[in-house]
Parts: C-alpha cells; structure tokens; sequence
C-alpha cells in the first residue's frame, strides 16, 4: 500500500441510494417535488395546473431534479425525523425510496413515543427505586418485553440492520401503549413501566437523539442520554417460559402445541396424543412409537 499504517476498520460498508420518483411536465421539462402535487387521482404542476408525467424512481440527482431539500424538511419535520425515518424504511445497503407517506409514518411514530413518555397510563416509579419482591404477572410481562426487544435491537444495530431494530423499537411501543390505566395498582407494574420506558427510550436515542434527550429528562434523569451506557439485556427474562412445539404424526405435521419450555417427555407425549388431528389420525389404536424431541417437536408413529 501507500501508507505504512493498519486502518482502524474490518471492512467497507456500502449504504444504498435514495431514490424518488421524477416529474415531467408536457415539454419534457424536469419539476421538483414541490412543484406537483395530487389532485383527484392525478399528478399536476402547481403553477400551471398541468398534468405530469410520473417517471420511475430514481437515484436522487440535480439534474433529473428528483431531489428533497433536506432544510425544508427539518423545518416540517424535525432532524429526528428525517434520521428515523432513513433507518427505518430500508436495510442500510439497499435503495431507499423517500415518500412523503413514510416521512409522515415516522413523525407521527416519535410522537407516539413522547406521549407514552408523558402520558403513561401507569405512572412509573421515582427514578432508582429498587426491584419490589412481587411482580403481576402484566409487570413480568412488560418487564420480558422490554429485555426481549433491547436484547433484539442490540443485535441488530450490531449487524447493522437498522429497519429492523425499528421494528423492534416499535413492538416495545406497542406493548407498552397496551398497558391499560385500570391495572395502575397490580404489584410492580410502576416499576416495570419506568424500567419499558426507559428502554423504549435508549432504543430510539440514537435514532432520534432529540426526542431521546428530552424524554430522558423528562423520565426525570439530570444527566444527559448520551453518557448513559448502553443497557443489558437479562438473559433470563429474554427466553420464553413456553414453546411451541410441531406435533406430526409419521412426519407429517398435524398440528402444534404449547408446552413449558424443557418439560417432561411424557407431559409432551400426553399432550400431543390429545390432539383431535393425532386422534383422527390414530383412529381408536395406540401409537407405537413416540418420538420427542424436546422443545421443537414430537413425532408420533401410527
């Protein structure tokens, strides 16, 4: 090589372009996107009326003018927006297409975030309180989704799948959004609540290092996100109590049952023979053989 010195790198990561689509009026002149706009069904120019011609997406370029003045849309939007909305619509080394509809998706989505922050439906408990000796079994629930979803966008940021820590980010919003105020009195659900919304809130921070500074303060923390660590996940809230488990019968799948995770092979045994499917299947005689193999499937031999 050129120069006598190790890159501090393991490898080159190539992201994808950002496509949009192209505008055209009736002279073949190129339009920016804010010169169209959609009216009943068509696509016309602004100024004239006109209608326009749609082309493909393409890669964004000054001259085809498909192109998106990042300044407009951080006045509409906001920086996070913008972020999130790029990390979310696509995997990082593939194209993606910037529409308005996923621009909008994503705003509101960071919305959502700050109201759960502000307006939970279980107020959480004062930042540091310690873990109380009973938890319902709404706050367990809670407390595995927030370890399955950190412990989910942990890898995926590792591996740099960007769209699908998202997806993670907003199952945990969902679950959360699902906690009724009426539960507001179940053991441990506060301090689950303030232990989801605090990781919805590190998740999200450095996709949208705005809102995740505000919604840190406003959790009640004096100190900033960004010298927060990075939070662990427990390994034992991460791993299901249950499996589902295929149940066939001479390896052809005839349904599937729930079981506790490492259970008993006689307890998976009975539980797949009660199948109706395994019964038809048996037609009144016994089986002879059961195989199971556990937490994944149980092969009955007619």
């Amino acid at each position: 090589g050129y120069a006598d010195l190790k890159e501090p790198f393991s490898g080159m990561f190539n992201q994808g372009m950002v496509l949009h689509e192209t505008y055209r009026d009736n002279d073949g002149t190129w339009l920016l996107p804010e010169e169209v706009e959609s009216q009943g069904g068509a696509t016309i120019r602004v100024a004239s009326g006109q209608p326009v011609r749609v082309g493909r997406s393409e890669k964004m370029s000054k001259s085809k003018k498909n192109v998106v003045d990042p300044e407009a849309i951080i006045a509409a939007y906001g920086a996070d927006t913008a972020r999130f909305f790029m990390m979310s619509d696509s995997p990082p080394d593939r194209d993606l297409e910037w529409t308005t509809g996923g621009v909008d998706g994503a705003w509101r989505f960071l919305n959502r975030v700050w109201r759960l922050v502000t307006e939970p439906a279980v107020p959480p408990v004062a930042v540091g309180e310690p873990l109380p000796n009973q938890l319902s079994d709404a706050a367990l629930a809670l407390r595995k989704a927030a370890h399955k979803a950190l412990a989910a966008v942990t890898q995926d940021l590792d591996r740099f799948h960007l769209n699908a820590a998202v997806a993670q980010i907003r199952t945990l919003a969902n679950t959360i959004a699902d906690v009724k105020d009426a539960q507001a009195g179940e053991a441990g659900l506060a301090w689950a609540m303030r232990e989801a919304l605090e990781t919805l809130v590190q998740t999200v921070g450095p996709m949208a290092p705005h809102l995740g500074e505000e919604a840190w303060a406003e959790l009640g923390h004096s100190t900033l996100l960004a010298d927060q660590p990075w939070p662990e996940a427990d390994p034992a809230l991460v791993v299901d109590d249950t499996v589902t488990v295929a149940v066939q019968v001479n390896g052809k799948t005839r349904g599937t049952i729930d079981l506790k995770r490492d259970c008993a092979k006689d307890e998976a045994e009975t539980a797949a023979l009660a199948l109706a499917a395994v019964q038809r299947q048996l037609d009144g005689k016994a089986p002879r053989k059961v195989i199971v193999v556990p937490n994944r499937i149980v092969n009955v031999v007619a």
